[in-house]
């Protein structure tokens, strides 16, 4: 054992991604024989009542020899949705006169939203599978 070894793994190589409230931490992590594998944490930031906060957090592990089925289902949803809705974020939160579906008379073809936030992929990172 090396001196650097604890219950919880070190992380070997790691990632974080902020997105809102949320925050997602990549980490290549080593297995007791030595080989290497994935944790894909999510941590979300809530608000208490009393204005203090809290984080719940999920994990996911990833091991080798699931990489190539995970990254091609992840590569198939994502081009599925790109593919049906587009880029281009359509969400309550993002549009200023965003109104929903109540009355059925209207018809939703014909109205225009004024976006107030797009999405701006330059700051987006190029994510390869391969590189892990």
């Amino acid at each position: 054992m090396s001196e650097h070894y604890t219950m919880e793994q070190e992380e070997i190589f790691s990632k974080v991604m902020r997105a809102g409230r949320r925050t997602y931490f990549f980490d290549v992590r080593s297995t007791k024989a030595g080989d290497f594998y994935l944790t894909i944490t999510e941590s979300k930031k809530f608000t208490n009542d009393d204005g203090s906060f809290h984080y719940k957090k999920h994990k996911i592990y990833l091991y080798k020899e699931d990489f190539t089925e995970f990254k091609d289902t992840l590569e198939e949803m994502i081009n599925y949705i790109i593919d049906e809705k587009g880029e281009e974020v359509i969400s309550e939160r993002h549009q200023k006169d965003y109104k929903k579906e109540t009355d059925n008379t209207s018809n939703p073809v014909e109205e225009t939203v004024e976006q107030t936030a797009s999405t701006d992929t330059s700051t987006f990172t190029d994510i390869s599978f391969d590189d892990i």
